[in-house]
């Protein structure tokens, strides 16, 4: 750009004859001919401006090593049909998912991880510390989404294999159901035989009050559930086993207030040191090079406009 302008800087120059030189001895250039360069050095700098706040400009990006102290907690959480039962507002699942979203909150250097059983058994999130992905994954988990069933065996044996290869002192699976195991392959003594070779502490919670409650009885295919008074049947003794066998507790939750004590036991377990990399993005520096343009650019044209005016 600049050797085009000085190129073309001959055709802007306008002449004129005249027989002699004598008169024009004595008359300088105006300082507005000494600076009418400065149009063009205004938009060299505009184009200069935008050519680096394209380049995307960044502050240097680091890695950065952090140790916290927490425990890998693997949540097994029943989504059997039942858990749609009204005893709870406005049913166990979701006071299940509200109280289990607070307890996240309230462990933010724990490794976390989420299984969710029926008929059969499937892992939701691995064990991880970015909290925010299983509470979003709470949004897409309904009651019935798994086969029809129980299978608290596989509900615990699943939460067994997420957290069983951990480097951590502590590994916990916390099993939340309202019912008894009635479908899978492994049997929930089994399960929990397992989930004690591994060292694994398994703290049980029966979701449920007692008596009768409203529950449904009846899935029609237009999606229509069907409630009815019904006893309420959680396995306690099963589960009672569960977490003796594995040195954890058995808690029965008949209503928010004591779903939420459960989960305050376990703050008592022993803690360990785990080690994190976590990768920064500094900020974009983009913006002040884009404003530097637009200044030059408004420069340029009111001068051109209003002092460095050409006559064609």
């Amino acid at each position: 750009m600049l050797a085009w302008y000085l190129y073309k800087l001959k055709t802007y120059e306008g002449e004129l004859n005249y027989s002699s030189f004598h008169l024009l001895a004595g008359v300088r250039s105006s300082l507005r001919a000494k600076f009418r360069h400065v149009l063009f050095f205004l938009r060299m700098l505009c184009i200069s401006f935008l050519i680096l706040a394209i380049a995307r400009p960044q502050s240097r990006s680091s890695w950065k090593d952090t140790k916290t102290e927490g425990i890998d907690i693997v949540v097994s959480l029943d989504l059997s049909l039942s858990m749609l039962a009204k005893d709870f507002k406005p049913n166990r699942l979701e006071v299940a998912k509200d109280v289990l979203a607070d307890f996240i909150d309230a462990r933010p250097n724990d490794k976390i991880g989420l299984v969710v059983f029926g008929g059969e058994a499937f892992t939701q999130c691995p064990l991880t510390t970015d909290h925010k992905i299983i509470k979003n994954m709470f949004k897409d988990i309904r009651a019935g989404m798994l086969d029809q069933g129980t299978a608290i065996g596989l509900g615990l044996a699943d939460g067994v294999a997420r957290v069983k290869d951990s480097k951590a002192k502590s590994k916990v699976v916390i099993l939340i159901s309202d019912g008894v195991n009635n479908v899978g392959e492994i049997a929930p003594l089994t399960a929990a035989e397992i989930a004690r070779t591994f060292g694994v502490r398994v703290y049980c919670i029966g979701v449920g009050s007692k008596g009768k409650a409203l529950q449904p009885v009846a899935l029609y295919p237009n999606g229509e559930i069907e409630y009815d008074y019904v006893d309420v049947d959680i396995d306690d003794e099963t589960m009672t086993k569960i977490a003796k066998m594995t040195g954890g507790k058995y808690f029965r939750a008949t209503d928010k207030e004591s779903l939420e004590s459960t989960y305050k036991e376990i703050d008592k377990l022993e803690k360990t040191i785990i080690s994190e990399k976590s990768f920064t993005n500094k900020a974009e520096h983009f913006l002040p090079l884009a404003l530097a343009a637009l200044i030059c650019l408004m420069l340029e044209f009111l001068l051109k406009r209003f002092v460095f005016r050409a006559i064609p």
